[in-house]
């Protein structure tokens, strides 16, 4: 990047005056009427003075170039139509790697054919779009409630949920809730099980009550039991898990049965052996493919555009696609078989309610809220909001309100929970546009990319190991977001304690996984009530964030705080270099 100056444009276009509440309706859509048209009849409606020529200039090495930022749009400025349109599109190509990837992993999780797959890719996105037009509404309720965050606040399926949904797939196979065979060889293959996703949905809806009591809650006290010591524990153990679960797992060539290489069966190569090119898991072919994406995203932030940088991922996924379509790695049969426009409720499944989830899915759902907290506060930092005070404290409480209704809705929409997203914050930081129209934008694009069926085809074509060097970075990037919340803490010794403890069970279950499978082995006998009860402390024990989250929230909570220590700030080898000098001098 250059290190010439920044000339800055004028500085956020003022908020147009709506007419006061004494005014008669009739005026008042009169107004309106003709501030609609003058945007669709000016040329100033249209493209404003934005510096679009900026906004798709490379960032090219070695050249001399004059940065000249475009002005600053706020929350409810005149936005021009076109610089509204491109950022919304930005904000759904910047989230929608993160939208497809869950529903993705679920469906190969459950062995689903293709047309439930893309179904569920489908009504993801479609979900996504409605329920974020719903957080950035900022609907008044009653006294000092809302509905909302009034922000562009997109969004999307939950990384926790599913982190703690491949659990909980993993008990129902195991207690034969779910259906498997074993071949010759002891190589497991698990068969259909739709039924399990509708347990998932039915639970959820149950559980996204807690995370809608919690929004009555005060901010403060919740801020206080979820400090960033434990929220940024959750987070980085959540992405370190689904790296290592989902991300590295299917750039090897696959996250089913394949990479245990069995000798026999179709999962002897990945992802099957019926699959255009076939390898075994981990195959040099399979390693290149992920890391020419991988690659990909690096280069695009290096030389991109600042349109192309907020895109990165998806230009991973493009570049990733074409050179395994080429090579013939990648087949079209699912864009051949997914119907050319769909909607909600095409598929349908069985909602019910899976008792050893519950208590694993009620945490995810404190979760959540603690996500939602730390992600509304970046959003409206970058938004150049108050990020304390009444206002912003009614925007934590709407936010968190938003979570849990839009998780009890999404489960009605056959989708898994859904929560803020924070992606877009790099969005509006990039264009400078805080405006909730271009948000508006984003959610229609979200809805058209859901309803045209065809794009879901697509999106179940990416082979494995692409979309596995993909989303290894978006895990890692999930991963790093919690150490950056961690750099919040202070770390005295009892802040280190804590997170020590912490770390110590969620590491232990990301490095052995089944340490706590066989916990309840040795009770003889149990009924089917206490039998639920040991597989929901399995599920918990088992997934890493949730482990390490309830140590992180137990442990803050009892142990007393302790003066801040004096520390000494000057590193080792700072003294060394001064002692050596002294000799020197000597």
């Amino acid at each position: 990047m250059s290190s010439e100056p920044v000339i800055n444009q004028p500085e956020a276009t003022h908020t147009p005056v709506v007419p006061t509440s004494s005014s008669s309706p009739q005026s008042f859509f009169k107004e309106k009427a003709s501030r609609i048209k003058r945007k669709v009849t000016t040329r100033d409606g249209w493209i404003g003075d934005y510096d679009y020529a900026w906004l798709c200039t490379p960032s090219l090495p070695f050249m001399r170039q004059e940065r000249r930022m475009p002005p600053f749009y706020a929350l409810d400025a005149n936005l021009p139509l076109v610089l509204a349109i491109s950022s919304g599109l930005q904000h759904a190509l910047a989230m929608l790697a993160g939208l497809i990837t869950p529903p993705i992993i679920f469906a190969s999780a459950l062995n689903l054919d293709p047309a439930t797959s893309a179904y569920m890719i489908s009504s993801s996105l479609i979900g996504c779009g409605i329920m974020s037009l719903v957080q950035m509404s900022r609907i008044h309720l009653f006294k000092g409630y809302y509905l909302g965050t009034g922000l562009i606040t997109v969004v999307g399926t939950s990384f926790a949920t599913l982190s703690t949904a491949n659990a909980i797939f993993d008990a129902m196979y195991r207690d034969g809730t779910c259906s498997s065979t074993v071949g010759p060889d002891g190589t497991v293959t698990r068969l259909a099980c739709p039924d399990a996703y509708g347990m998932v949905l039915g639970t959820s809806l149950v559980c996204s009550f807690l995370e809608i009591a919690m929004s009555f809650s005060s901010p403060r006290v919740l801020k206080r039991v979820f400090p960033p010591l434990v929220t940024g524990t959750v987070i980085l153990m959540i992405g370190a898990s689904l790296i290592g679960t989902s991300g590295a797992a299917n750039w090897g060539g696959g996250s089913n049965a394949c990479q245990t290489r069995p000798e026999t069966g179709i999962f002897q190569l990945c992802p099957t052996i019926f699959a255009p090119r076939p390898l075994p898991w981990g195959s040099p072919e399979f390693i290149g493919l992920g890391f020419l994406s991988f690659s990909a995203i690096i280069l695009t932030e290096i030389f991109g555009s600042p349109f192309l940088k907020n895109i990165s991922i998806i230009v991973g996924l493009v570049v990733g696609c074409i050179v395994a379509g080429a090579t013939g790695y990648m087949s079209n049969a699912t864009i051949k078989s997914a119907p050319a426009i769909t909607f909600l409720w095409v598929h349908t499944f069985k909602i019910n309610v899976y008792p050893p989830a519950i208590l694993p899915m009620l945490a995810v759902y404190v979760s959540l809220a603690m996500e939602a907290i730390g992600d509304i506060t970046a959003s409206a930092e970058v938004s150049r909001q108050e990020v304390t005070g009444d206002v912003f404290d009614s925007r934590i409480q709407g936010g968190i309100l938003g979570d849990g209704i839009s998780g009890f809705i999404s489960a009605l929409f056959t989708v898994t929970p859904l929560s803020v997203f924070a992606q877009n914050n790099g969005v509006i930081a990039i264009t400078r546009c805080a405006n909730r129209g271009a948000g508006r934008w984003c959610c229609f694009f979200l809805i058209l990319f859901g309803v045209l069926g065809k794009i879901s085809g697509v999106f179940l074509a990416i082979p494995n190991p692409v979309l596995g060097g993909v989303t290894t970075f978006l895990f890692a990037s999930v991963a790093a977001s919690g150490i950056r919340v961690l750099g919040l803490v202070r770390f005295t010794r009892r802040d280190r304690f804590v997170l020590g403890a912490a770390l110590a069970f969620g590491f232990a279950d990301l490095l052995h996984e089944d340490i706590f499978t066989h916990l309840f082995e040795g009770v003889k006998s149990p009924n089917k009530g206490l039998q639920g009860l040991f597989d929901s402390i399995t599920i918990v024990l088992s997934t890493p964030f949730l482990a390490s989250g309830i140590v992180a929230a137990v442990l803050n909570l009892i142990l007393p705080q302790e003066e801040e220590e004096v520390v000494d700030e000057t590193s080792s080898i700072d003294k060394l270099d001064h002692v050596e000098l002294q000799e020197k001098q000597s």
